[in-house]
């Protein structure tokens, strides 16, 4: 069966690949003997996907390079990753994936996906950005699109990403407890290991401080999109100055963390 459809795919593209559902699960032998079968019939891509995100990253990173010893060889063939994310484990299992010799990655803006999700793009990317040390692979996306990318997509599915969600998260670059805020402010690499424009995150247009009033907060909330009222400017205002004592940098999403943060002591 795999001869034959890939055969017939063949037909129409010169570029083929061939997915193996749930291969984590599989035996071995069995999948290496498949694959080999459709490299023969002229499959260009291997897709080895977690399909129940079943799986931990030694055991992907051995499997990427059984497949790659065994099947690829000398072949020009590409080994691709599908990684699901029940475990939380999708981004470390495509990571590991791409040192054991994968070279294409499948993967999710904000991780949506079924069930649990998919890998997530955003935090791939910056992974082989912050860690080029470690994993020396580059890629086309233009890093400084991921926030925007994510914001586009929560408003078109109709949710926001969690609070904590790495990178895009409103969270991913707010400081709150004293000795990283006091970190931060000698030196943000201190507990920043990438900085918010890097990843789109742009700076205020209005330079807020300590100093700033709640006519320019009220002015930069509206120009995030938020209809702030009276009562709800005032909590955040007087949250605003509190954090501006401590924190000469601040980004739009503390400035929306505020706001959610009086929201809830308002309720």
């Amino acid at each position: 069966m795999t001869r034959a459809a890939v055969t017939q795919a063949r037909s129409y593209a010169e570029d083929v690949e061939f997915s193996a559902e749930d291969a984590t699960r599989s035996d071995i032998d069995y999948l290496c003997e498949v694959l080999d079968v459709a490299v023969d019939a002229g499959a260009s891509v291997l897709n080895v996907p977690d399909t129940v995100g079943y799986t931990t990253p030694p055991e992907m990173a051995r499997l990427v390079q059984q497949v790659r010893e065994r099947v690829v060889r000398d072949r020009n063939v590409t080994i691709s990753v599908h990684c699901h994310n029940d475990l939380g484990l999708a981004v470390a299992n495509t990571l590991a994936a791409l040192e054991a010799g994968a070279r294409q990655v499948e993967c999710t803006i904000n991780g949506i996906g079924e069930r649990a999700g998919n890998a997530s793009l955003e935090e791939i990317i910056m992974a082989l950005h912050v860690r080029a040390d470690r994993l020396p692979f580059e890629t086309n996306v233009v890093t400084t699109e991921l926030y925007p990318a994510s914001q586009l997509l929560s408003s078109i599915v109709g949710f926001d990403v969690q609070p904590n969600k790495a990178i895009v998260g409103r969270n991913a670059f707010a400081h709150e407890a004293g000795i990283h805020q006091h970190g931060v402010i000698n030196n943000p690499l201190c507990y920043e290991i990438m900085t918010p424009e890097s990843v789109g995150v742009r700076a205020n247009s209005l330079v807020l401080g300590k100093h700033s009033g709640r006519h320019a907060l009220s002015l930069r909330y509206m120009e995030l999109g938020y209809d702030v009222s009276p009562s709800e400017l005032d909590a955040a205002y007087r949250r605003f100055t509190d954090l501006a004592d401590k924190k000469k940098r601040i980004y739009d999403q503390d400035l929306i963390s505020l706001l959610s943060t009086a929201a809830c002591a308002a309720a």
